[in-house]
């Protein structure tokens, strides 16, 4: 062993007694779990502060930089003045919010907290509790299910954000709500949500809702009313009380426990509310909606811009207004279910244009939808003037004659409503009885596109079929441009484009849109025109729309009916006023044989005597035997030798009556040189249709 290595030096081992091994090393780690676990924590809410700060300042400054923190104001009001200058209608916050919270039963504003956000008046903003149960529920669907929001942030979204359904707009709701929370008081806040917040049936706010769904205001609403309307919040489509009346009473019946839990309301009132829950909902909204929708759909093209409260002022007769949806519904409810007829639509105009009455359905609540301006439907034989009017012009007269036969063109046979054939007939008669062969020879006489030009010329705007079988009005119109078309039937022969908006201002009186000019030029003749409406009369004196006739006024019209009983029409007129009506189903089913001229023109009827109240018989304009009547200034003078050509065009059987004696004072000469040109053509139609 060398000197320099050392030998171990010996150490006695350390013992340690029982004692020590219990208590020593155990309290050493004991120290050093709380330690390290108190560490933890701390840095935990240190950093957990640090970073939700930084979000929270990160959301702060971008909301901040849109400009988002101040309140907007409500969208521009507007309201809708009758002719007489009475209020049809309010849209929007035309004086600021509608109604204040002090002004509503307690009930309405509770019942919205009982079942929107039970804890309103304890959180400051957002709902902690709820938040986590929306972000649990999120989590196990693996994307955003449910949304935890307080009024509070329900307010933040509709003022500010739109309905994304993200973790980042909510997140940009709990910062807009504590702004909210720190900026008004609770009260406040619930005032601004009820007059925002959307109900469905194009209500917005509190006060539009009870005014749609209840014909009232919201500060006369009862205690079930008030929890229906809560109950819609949710899903104002599927909760709606006019289209899920079984839904939105359930939905109530919730609402109204909650506040019973809540002491908003006592027991006795819990089992009351519930038991008035089946007749809560009204089933009216007045039929002004359909104008002030249309109105609406025509605002941006009168008035591009404007940022404050605007009055629109319209040409509809309130009291008439009102008369003719009472009359259309009256006569639906009375006769519709055992005729299998569901709807039905209206509306009544002047010799300008200007609209009176328009109601386009039964019922507004039940369906928005307008079918006076946006149902294209069939008008069959409503659509046999433009046919005889183009054969007018084109040299027959009502007193030409031809046969009603079976007609055949290719492998189409138009049939006459009773499948009966009645010989030689007059052109007045034969548009008196709508018989179908006549129409169908007419317009292979004068031609499918004069017939179409003719129709266009008088105010048809939609697109119409070139053949043969426009003659029985297949071609589908709307009910409003159709009415349009038969004006120039009674205002002397000039077309109208029709309207509802005479003037829109400010509410200080600045015009910002004014309707100018008086509508298109005479475009039918004097002696046409007479001829027409000759005719056109003879419809509604003996013919199928008889039941149209009321008091001593002059009335002329057509009525329509399409294939298999689909829709049914009566478009007539006065010297004054000219109406439409169509009754049939929005699914297009076959109704039970309904003709225009048995619901259709009973509606018109009630309405239009209505609407002549107080008024003085005039005469159709037009040319009519010896006399001149004319309905504008500027209607041209009758040119006395195309009145001559007009006498000695008459049809073919009316030749060989002269010639027995019937008529003394002409004598009898050979029929113009168009009657073997007509002949041709309808051969030719029937060639094409083969080929």
């Amino acid at each position: 062993m060398s000197k320099r290595q050392k030998t171990p030096e010996k150490r006695e081992p350390i013992l340690f007694s029982g004692k020590n091994l219990k208590q020593n090393k155990p309290v050493r780690r004991r120290r050093s779990f709380t330690r390290l676990f108190l560490k933890f924590t701390f840095f935990s809410i240190l950093w957990g502060a640090v970073a939700l700060s930084g979000l929270f300042g990160y959301i702060w400054l971008t909301l901040d930089q849109k400009g988002l923190f101040h309140v907007p104001n409500q969208q521009p009001g507007i309201m809708v003045l009758a002719s007489d200058g009475s209020a049809l209608a309010e849209q929007g916050a035309f004086f600021g919010d509608e109604v204040l919270l002090n002004e509503l039963p307690d009930y309405v504003p509770n019942a919205v907290i009982a079942i929107e956000d039970q804890r309103f008046h304890s959180h400051y903003g957002f709902d902690p509790i709820g938040l986590v149960r929306a972000a649990l529920a999120n989590a196990r669907a693996g994307k955003v299910v449910q949304g935890g929001s307080t009024i509070t942030q329900q307010l933040a979204k509709n003022l500010f954000l739109k309905a994304d359904r993200t973790y980042e707009r909510k997140l940009q709701e709990v910062v807009l709500a504590l702004w909210l929370e720190s900026k008004y008081s609770k009260d406040e806040i619930l005032q601004l949500y009820l007059n925002r917040v959307y109900y469905g049936a194009g209500a917005t706010g509190i006060e539009k809702a009870a005014q749609a769904y209840y014909a009232k205001s919201a500060r006369e609403l009862t205690l079930i009313e008030a929890a229906t309307l809560a109950g819609v919040l949710k899903a104002p489509t599927t909760y709606s009380p006019a289209n899920h009346p079984e839904a939105a009473e359930a939905r109530a019946r919730l609402v109204i426990g909650r506040m019973q839990a809540l002491d908003f309301i006592t027991e006795r009132e819990e089992r009351a509310a519930k038991e008035a829950a089946k007749v809560a909902a009204s089933d009216y909204v007045p039929s002004t909606r359909y104008i002030v929708d249309w109105v609406n759909e025509q605002l941006p093209q009168l008035v591009k811009n404007y940022s404050e409260s605007i009055i629109i002022e319209t040409t509809i007769d309130a009291s008439l207004q009102n008369f003719a949806e009472k009359a259309l519904r009256n006569r639906l409810n009375v006769d519709g279910a055992k005729l299998n007829v569901s709807q039905g639509a209206l509306v009544v105009m002047d010799t300008t244009g200007a609209i009176r009455t328009l109601v386009g359905g039964k019922s507004y609540k039940r369906s928005q939808f307008n079918r006076v301006t946006k149902a294209k439907r069939q008008p069959g034989s409503a659509f046999k003037p433009f046919v005889y009017l183009a054969a007018i012009e084109q040299g027959y007269a009502p007193d030409s004659v031809e046969v009603d036969e079976p007609v055949r063109i290719g492998d189409w046979t138009p049939e006459n409503y009773k499948q009966k054939y009645m010989g030689a007939v007059t052109l007045k008669k034969a548009l008196a009885l709508s018989l179908n062969t006549i129409a169908v020879k007419l317009v292979s006489y004068v031609g499918p596109e004069t017939v179409t030009s003719v129709a266009h010329r008088l105010g048809i705007t939609s697109e119409l079929g070139i053949n043969a079988t426009i003659a029985l009005g297949t071609s589908e119109v709307t009910l409003l441009e159709l009415t349009s078309a038969f004006v120039p039937f009674a205002n002397g022969g000039a077309p109208v484009s029709p309207f509802t908006i005479t003037r829109i201002s400010t509410r200080d009186g600045k015009t910002l849109y004014e309707r100018q000019g008086d509508g298109f030029n005479v475009t039918i003749n004097g002696y046409d025109l007479g001829a027409m409406n000759e005719m056109l009369r003879g419809v509604v004196t003996s013919g199928t729309a008889r039941r149209a006739q009321f008091g001593d006024f002059e009335i002329a019209g057509k009525t329509g009916t399409s294939q298999d009983y689909r829709d049914a029409w009566f478009l007539g007129y006065t010297a004054q006023y000219v109406g439409g009506v169509w009754v049939g189903n929005d699914n297009n089913a076959p109704t039970k044989k309904v003709t225009g001229g048995s619901i259709p023109t009973a509606i018109w009827k009630d309405v239009m005597e209505q609407t002549h109240s107080g008024l003085e018989p005039q005469p159709l304009p037009g040319y009519s035997g010896e006399r001149l009547v004319s309905g504008l200034e500027n209607t041209e003078e009758i040119d006395s030798s195309r009145m001559e050509r007009r006498r000695r065009s008459r049809g073919f059987f009316e030749h060989i009556g002269s010639l027995f004696g019937n008529d003394e004072e002409e004598e009898f000469q050979e029929p113009p040189p168009r009657r073997k040109k007509r002949k041709t053509a309808f051969e030719m139609m029937q060639e094409n249709a083969e080929e």
